[in-house]
């Protein structure tokens, strides 16, 4: 009975913040969808770009259902996994996405919690794994580059919000003042410790 409550609740929470993710990408110009917007060089389409190829790892090779798809080169050192080149579009990057989202959810419904995996790219003895870590991990890896999204959007055009529902007219005089309150008692707490 947990088991069941557990996977649908994980579950739908992967669903959910898979959607926030990409909901990030709405009515931006394709500079703003791809241009770097942290020093390193973290863009929101690549966001969208790299978690096709997580998902598609962990739920197709770990447990031995290898994506019906290409994947993106991932984790090479050039960082290629994390933006969009210039011949890939930002609907096949979104399609990408969206397919991989089928072949996880297959892998999801199809296994139990305790289904056994590998992860060859984790240390021993946290390789040997089963489908509830997976989720979990997974879950996390959305979560926190979903957080990513949400400033970078912010950042380009104040947009906040988990979804569309939870979005809200910006005013900008009322987020302005309330972000020089901030500011002010960090300078009072610095300027008094000094």
């Amino acid at each position: 009975m947990i088991d069941a409550f557990a996977k649908d609740n994980l579950h739908g929470r992967l669903r959910r913040d898979r959607e926030a993710l990409l909901w990030k990408l709405d009515g931006l110009s394709e500079y703003d969808a791809r241009r770097p917007l942290t020093a390193t060089g973290t863009n929101l389409l690549g966001l969208v770009k790299h978690m096709a190829g997580v998902e598609a790892r962990y739920f197709g090779e770990v447990f031995d259902r290898p994506s019906p798809e290409p994947l993106p080169r991932w984790q090479d050192h050039d960082g290629s996994d994390l933006w969009a080149t210039e011949d890939e579009t930002r609907d096949q990057i979104v399609e990408s996405y969206r397919h991989t989202w089928e072949h996880s959810d297959a892998t999801i419904n199809e296994l139990p919690l305790d289904a056994p995996g590998h992860v060859p790219w984790w240390p021993e003895p946290y390789s040997h794994t089963n489908l509830f870590a997976i989720m979990v991990h997974v879950l996390g890896e959305t979560n926190r580059h979903a957080g990513h999204a949400d400033i970078l959007r912010e950042g380009v055009d104040g947009r906040t919000g988990m979804r569309p529902e939870h979005e809200t007219q910006i005013d900008q005089e009322a987020r302005a003042a309330y972000r020089a309150k901030i500011e002010q008692a960090a300078r009072s707490v610095a300027s008094a410790r000094a």
